[in-house]
């Protein structure tokens, strides 16, 4: 999805961006032909607002007008210092760069923000600090990174970076195209792509995200979950009505995936998660992360979708059509030089 349609989305509902923040109660969910709320469309998870609560907040979940008059100015500084810094670039293409990362993608490319206003101090509601519990003692911690390789053994569960160039098996998940860095589940919005097609028939539900256009076919009737010994990369999910909410339970998650975020892994999760539309652009979108291996307490979440007057196009992963080889053909030619350097040749 590019930035420029989520803008041009974004301009057009700002006008009613207070009524989206005021549902009213009495507001009942279109119905598809089985009588099913209808969820159906392609839905934005991006958000500005952060995971975990900054400390200085508190338990203060929201914040108040003037924090957040405070928080879109300082989001458009960020984006106009970010548009001066890849000016320079384009008028002088010889600089060099500012530091030994040559960096990623341009700033076009990012959504820098959620649709409507950010009024959260944290996408954390539990626990009530908004921020990650206590880990559990021996849970791994992922520190590989966008930067420099970290030491580490195979496999590697971090989603960035890498251990080494040896071979694809030391790069990061999403390097090697396995899963999309924010498609999740659950979905924790940021960077770009953050975007996801619900589609419903009478017994299923399908949740296909733009990353890696991953999609999670949810039976809705009362087959029995898959064996614990069968693993996926986005688990097993099964789902059901309750009320307008639809609600999803997912377990049989890989342990060679991390539990969230850079923390364990995530055989023992089970996942939760509850879409219920709220009005004609919105769904609610809520999630509770169980995992006795890697916590010490659940994770609960929140966030808006917000509906996109879009469809959603093939997702190519370059990262491991053309990033990897180059990758590591780039550090076979490192070797070879310094290999060339130490022998005088």
């Amino acid at each position: 999805m590019k930035t420029k349609l989520l803008l041009l989305v974004s301009i057009l509902l700002a006008p009613i961006s207070a009524s989206l923040a005021q549902t009213p109660d009495d507001y009942v969910a279109p119905r598809t032909e089985w009588g099913q709320p209808d969820l159906q469309g392609v839905w934005n998870f991006n958000s500005s607002t952060p995971m975990q609560r900054p400390e200085r907040f508190g338990t203060q979940e929201f914040l108040t007008p003037e924090e957040v008059e405070q928080d879109q100015a300082q989001q458009e500084e960020r984006r106009i210092a970010a548009d001066a810094a890849e000016a320079e670039l384009v008028l002088d293409p010889q600089a060099p760069p500012v530091g030994d990362n040559p960096g990623g993608y341009n700033n076009f490319w990012y959504e820098s923000a959620g649709i409507g206003e950010n009024v959260r101090t944290s996408l954390i509601v539990y626990p009530t600090d908004g921020r990650f519990p206590d880990r559990v003692e021996g849970a791994a911690v992922h520190t590989a990174n966008l930067g420099d390789d970290v030491e580490g053994d195979r496999p590697v569960l971090a989603v960035f970076g890498g251990i080494g160039k040896d071979g694809p098996e030391d790069r990061g998940l999403s390097e090697r195209c396995l899963i999309g860095f924010n498609a999740g589940p659950p979905f924790t919005g940021g960077g770009y792509n953050a975007n996801v097609q619900i589609f419903q028939n009478k017994d299923h539900a399908v949740i296909m995200t733009e990353m890696v256009h991953d999609a999670r076919i949810v039976p809705l009737d009362d087959r029995g979950a898959l064996d614990n010994d069968i693993r996926q990369w986005s688990g097993d999910s099964r789902g059901y009505w309750e009320g307008d909410s639809l609600v999803l339970t997912t377990r049989n998650f890989t342990d060679l995936t991390p539990s969230f975020s850079r923390f364990g892994n995530a055989k023992d999760k089970v996942l939760t998660e509850r879409f219920t539309r709220t009005n004609q652009f919105t769904v609610e979108y809520e999630w509770t992360l169980e995992d006795p291996s890697t916590f010490t307490d659940k994770i609960v979440a929140t966030m808006p979708m917000t509906k996109v007057a879009g469809i959603l196009y093939e997702y190519g992963c370059h990262e491991g059509n053309y990033g990897m080889q180059n990758i590591l053909r780039g550090e076979r030619m490192l070797e070879r030089r310094a290999a060339a350097g130490e022998s005088g040749n």
